[in-house]
């Protein structure tokens, strides 16, 4: 029979324990309802806030200079091609100024800097968008050659660090933001070849940048993509490309992964990337700009619902379950032995 003493003492534990359960769920609340409040404050003062804007030829660049166009900032849209700034030109309000930018040509970075420059005067420059990039070569790894490498890491990775650098001075006179786009592959490595190993490197330069800049009041964000429908993910290019790899690929590494693997290899790549990649890039665009108008931006960014409930908690997992992962959307090669 349960004395009168023990039954006081289990009813105290239980209340004890249900009060302290309410009280982390409300702090949590509180705390949850904090940080919605404190997201929400915006800056002020658009019209007199320029941001440049590298790779708006088109996809998240394009969309995301147009956006700020709408919303009033003085935005200026470095394109690759003439015929994508007389496209955005054509798409946007006589505000907005086109800039003709290769992330790969110091000379290039230089005249963009001059541009910019003479557009803000003693204002400043209020945000830097390091958006362009490109994705091929990808394939395997042993398909690749140095140069293979290069190609990426030259716009990708060098390209976001030269123009950063360049762009500074003027970022610290506005006590302005960066903002990098790198990607859930800078998370996970899902392929071989440059793309990857870029992406890692601008979380890296990125996070190095953050804490030595917030000493002159430039803050410094990271967008995370996951799989979108851009010229950057477009199957026809990557495959194009993977078919070139392998023609040129010795008959024995061929040999070790079998006649079909090429196909099984783009099929298994269709297949993925039909149902994760999302046409909705807006998703992106407003991670971007909400790096540029809060008043406390965020140092990351996960955009898309594949990249935050998938790519990114799989990234904290164990290797052994992202390699699972990776192993199912992908055909294994013919040679399989193991060492």
């Amino acid at each position: 029979m349960v004395s009168t003493a023990n039954l006081t003492i289990y009813l105290l534990e239980a209340i004890l324990s249900h009060l302290t359960l309410s009280c982390a769920l409300l702090l949590a609340t509180l705390a949850a309802i904090r940080w919605y409040i404190r997201d929400s404050y915006k800056v002020d003062g658009f019209s007199q806030k320029h941001v440049f804007i590298t790779g708006c030829d088109s996809g998240f660049g394009n969309l995301l200079a147009r956006q700020l166009d709408r919303k009033g900032f003085q935005v200026m849209a470095a394109c690759l091609t003439e015929k994508g700034a007389a496209d955005l030109s054509t798409a946007a309000s006589p505000r907005l100024k086109t800039f003709m930018l290769n992330v790969t040509d110091s000379a290039s970075i230089r005249r963009a800097v001059e541009f910019v420059s003479k557009e803000v005067g003693e204002r400043g420059l209020w945000g830097l968008v390091n958006n362009a990039g490109r994705s091929v070569p990808i394939g395997p790894t042993d398909w690749m050659q140095l140069e293979d490498f290069t190609k990426v890491l030259d716009v990708n990775l060098i390209g976001v660090i030269e123009v950063t650098l360049q762009f500074l001075p003027l970022l610290k006179k506005a006590h302005g933001r960066v903002v990098n786009t790198a990607s859930i592959l800078g998370r996970l490595s899902l392929t071989g070849g440059g793309y990857c190993l870029s992406k890692w490197g601008v979380e890296a330069f990125s996070d190095s940048l953050r804490r030595d800049m917030q000493h002159f009041g430039i803050k410094v964000s990271i967008i995370e993509p996951g799989f979108f429908k851009t010229g950057v993910t477009s199957l026809d290019l990557i495959e194009a490309d993977q078919r070139r790899l392998w023609s040129c690929l010795p008959q024995d590494v061929k040999d070790s992964y079998g006649d079909t693997y090429l196909d099984d290899y783009v099929k298994a790549q269709e297949f993925s990337m039909g149902i994760l990649c999302s046409p909705d890039i807006s998703k992106v665009t407003r991670c971007m700009e909400h790096a540029l108008t809060a008043r406390f931006p965020r140092t990351r960014y996960g955009a898309g619902w594949d990249a935050k409930f998938f790519w990114i908690p799989l990234s904290y997992l164990p290797s052994f379950v992202s390699d699972l992962v990776i192993n199912a959307l992908l055909p294994l090669p013919k040679d399989k032995r193991h060492v």
